[in-house]
C-alpha cells in the first residue's frame, strides 16, 4: 500500500467511525449540551480535564466557549484544568499525578457547576478522582469516553452524562471527540442565542 492509499484509509476509517457514532450518541450529546445550557443559565461554570489529546479537547472546548465557537456572543464561562503548568506539576509534585484535577475541582468547582470529563480508555486516574471529587462537590458530569467507558462508566451518578464512542482505536475515538465537542459548543449556542441562520 502506497502512501496516499494509507491517507485516504485514515479518511474512510474516520468517517465511518463518525457515522456509527451519529447513530448511537445523538441523544446524548443533546442531553449533555441541555445540561451545560441549564448550568450556564444559572450562573453555573464548565470546568473539563483529560490527559494528552484529551488535554487538548478540553482546552479546546473552554476556548470556543470563552471567546467565541461560529458566531458573535457574549463570553461563557468556561475553564480547563489542563492550563496552569505551576499547579500542575506542584500538585503532582507534593502529592501524586492523580490528584492534579481532583484538588482543582475541589477549590474551584460551586454546586451547579458542571465537570467536562475526557478519556479515551474510561480509565484514567486522575480524571476517575476529578469525576469523585465533582461528586463531592454537587456538580454534574459529562463524561467523554470510548471503547467499554472504562472504570469511569461505573462510577457516574444517574444524573450525569456518558458519551461513550463506540471504537476501540483511540485516534478514532479522539476524532469523534473533537466532533462531538464542536457539537456541543453548537447546540450551546443556539439554545442560548437561538439561530444562526
Amino acid at each position: 500500500m502506497d502512501l496516499q492509499d494509507r491517507i485516504i484509509q485514515h479518511f474512510n476509517a474516520s468517517i465511518d467511525a463518525k457515522v456509527q457514532a451519529s447513530e448511537v450518541l445523538s441523544p446524548y450529546i443533546e442531553l449533555a449540551s441541555q445540561m451545560m445550557v441549564q448550568a450556564l443559565v444559572n450562573d453555573g461554570k464548565i470546568l473539563s480535564c483529560g490527559n494528552g489529546g484529551s488535554a487538548a479537547d478540553a482546552q479546546h472546548f473552554s476556548s470556543e466557549l470563552l471567546n467565541r465557537f461560529e458566531r458573535e456572543r457574549p463570553s461563557l464561562p468556561a475553564l480547563a484544568l489542563t492550563t496552569d503548568a505551576s499547579t500542575l506539576t506542584s500538585i503532582a509534585n507534593d502529592y501524586d499525578y492523580s490528584e492534579v484535577f481532583s484538588k482543582q475541582i475541589l477549590a474551584l468547582g460551586h454546586p451547579g457547576d458542571i465537570l467536562l470529563a475526557i478519556s479515551t480508555s474510561g480509565n484514567s486516574a486522575n480524571v476517575v478522582r476529578a469525576i469523585k471529587a465533582a461528586h463531592e462537590r454537587d456538580m454534574q458530569v459529562i463524561a467523554l469516553t470510548g471503547r467499554d467507558g472504562g472504570s469511569i462508566a461505573s462510577i457516574l451518578a444517574a444524573d450525569d452524562c456518558e458519551i461513550r464512542v463506540p471504537h476501540k482505536i483511540t485516534a478514532r475515538i479522539q476524532e469523534v471527540h473533537l466532533l462531538v465537542i464542536h457539537c456541543l459548543c453548537d447546540l450551546i449556542d443556539h439554545q442560548l442565542f437561538g439561530s444562526n441562520e
